[in-house]
């Protein structure tokens, strides 16, 4: 069994496991802060932590915007309007937000919404094309492609 420091943490205990948890993968201020809620610490002490793990490059909100944006739209399949919804609820700025967004080559974006509808083709049960298209739209409405984009894609597959 390991022994762990039962909470609340000292701050150098706190800076160190923030340090690990930063480190390990990129995470939004918002998700520290909350993380250091967790621990019970003062708000000065988390500010303090969050401005070391700042300064020591830990923590970068520039960097986990692109890293999130990404990982999102290769991994998962989102589009622009889902990754932007979910970096608001991360607390993201609108300015990161955009920076990163636009990183994604608009060819790359349109092969991966191609991709994802003519996989979704091969499951659909539905022989009415126009039932089939609605099912086709609404799945990539819900993965966060822009409506332009699906039916630009729906119009090409016919």
């Amino acid at each position: 069994m390991i022994n762990t420091p039962t909470l609340p943490f000292t701050k150098a205990q706190a800076i160190s496991k923030a340090e690990f948890y930063c480190a390990y993968q990129e995470r939004s201020v918002y998700e520290v802060q909350n993380k250091l809620a967790g621990w019970n610490l003062s708000e000065s002490d988390s500010k303090e932590i969050i401005a070391h793990l700042v300064e020591e490059n830990f923590l970068n909100e520039e960097r986990f915007a692109e890293a999130y944006t990404f990982g999102k739209f290769r991994s998962n399949g989102w589009g622009k309007l889902k990754i932007k919804q979910a970096l608001k609820v991360k607390k993201i700025s609108q300015e990161l937000i955009t920076k990163s967004l636009q990183k994604i080559d608009d060819g790359t974006y349109l092969e991966k919404l191609t991709h994802l509808i003519e996989k979704k083709v091969l499951l659909l049960a539905e022989k009415e094309p126009y039932k089939r298209r609605q099912q086709l739209l609404q799945y990539a409405l819900t993965k966060g492609y822009e409506q332009d984009f699906i039916f630009d894609v729906l119009n090409r597959i016919k």
